[in-house]
């Protein structure tokens, strides 16, 4: 059930993911934050020093924007972007490999732990888990993957995913349809997948399985030629047709970062034009001050009468988050930090 005060503050809220400069909100970031068509803030390793400062800095932007929802990539291994002071979860793909009799409890312990220490600092959303994959091809995947095959990512995720859920926190899969077989990485140029319809529609199984499971998910910026080479993020045949349609997904899609080189081709605002049109509710662009500054300007966005609704699902709960150091001190924090121990990563809780 999603609450009145859920669906205001998603009423309040715009398309366009914004990240900020640095550690502070500088008067740009505020401008940005404060702009209407902005409906969520991203950080990076560049806006963390250490808990305290991330706790300020998140008062900070909720103070500039109540409600404003805060996400981060932070899904272990080697993309987690903040450090010091977190538990320091191993890659996804090393909990894959554990035996079946401990592998479901430990994705649990990996998502309650990293959905509660952001939690505590006053992040409310993570772009994860990865449903991509593991074809042993793919430049930026590899060990991000939950799995290798269909049946181990759906289970790994969805105990990953139970983990979230107890911390307070929504999930967000990635990257629809599949992340895993193109091998480039398309931060830096256009990847292509050259399978037929039939073979990608083994990667999309996940997203089957879990379709009413799934607050939301991401798209990849990869080319599929089983859908006329279109880029996921901008192929309404893929998003609207197969996802909404024949799948029958009703979560929020947010855009991959449209300043990355699978995306490029146009303005910014175009860009995220052409990727609302096709299906996406929210678009990220990232790292470039001049290009958001200008889709923001220039975006020509009318609200759907869906947007509210699958905004809202990814808010917190209301109510006054416990700090880091009180959440180490509860029952549940020490359970998953056992069983994450005895699971064999003692070395992820350095403190």
């Amino acid at each position: 059930m999603i609450s009145q005060e859920k669906l205001r503050i998603a009423g309040t809220l715009g398309p366009v993911v914004v990240d900020v400069s640095g550690p502070t909100l500088d008067e740009g970031d505020i401008a940005r934050l404060r702009h209407p068509l902005t409906g969520m803030a991203i950080l990076f390793s560049r806006n963390y020093s250490n808990p305290a400062q991330l706790a300020a800095l998140c008062g900070a932007i909720h103070g500039v924007r109540p409600g404003i929802p805060i996400a981060v990539d932070h899904e272990g291994g080697r993309v987690q972007r903040f450090r010091e002071g977190f538990a320091e979860m191993p890659a996804m793909s090393r909990i894959a490999e554990l035996p079946s009799e401990t592998r479901c409890a430990a994705f649990w312990a990996a998502g309650y732990v990293l959905a509660a220490e952001l939690r505590s600092c006053g992040v409310d959303l993570t772009f994860a888990p990865v449903l991509d994959l593991d074809y042993g091809r793919s430049e930026i995947i590899g060990s991000r993957a939950l799995g290798r095959d269909p049946e181990s990512v759906t289970a790994n995720a969805r105990a990953f995913m139970r983990g979230l859920a107890e911390a307070g926190m929504a999930a967000c899969g990635k990257h629809f349809p599949g992340h895993g077989w193109a091998s480039a990485d398309s931060h830096s140029e256009l990847p292509v997948d050259e399978r037929s319809f039939e073979a990608l529609a083994r990667d999309m199984k996940p997203y089957r399985e879990l379709a009413l499971e799934l607050p939301s998910i991401m798209t990849a910026h990869i080319a599929y030629e089983a859908f006329e080479g279109e880029v996921a993020t901008y192929a309404p045949a893929l998003l609207q047709d197969c996802l909404r349609g024949e799948i029958g997904y009703p979560g929020l899609v947010f855009s991959d970062d449209l300043s990355m080189k699978g995306a490029a081709g146009g303005s910014p605002a175009e860009r995220a034009e052409r990727a609302l049109a096709s299906g996406c509710d929210m678009v990220l662009l990232c790292n470039d001050r001049p290009a958001s500054e200008s889709l923001l300007a220039g975006l020509s966005w009318h609200r759907g009468e869906a947007f509210n609704e699958r905004l809202a699902r990814l808010l917190p709960e209301p109510g006054d988050a416990l700090s880091l150091d009180e959440l180490r001190l509860t029952a549940l924090y020490r359970a998953a930090r056992d069983t994450l121990e005895r699971a064999g990563f003692a070395g992820a809780f350095p403190f």
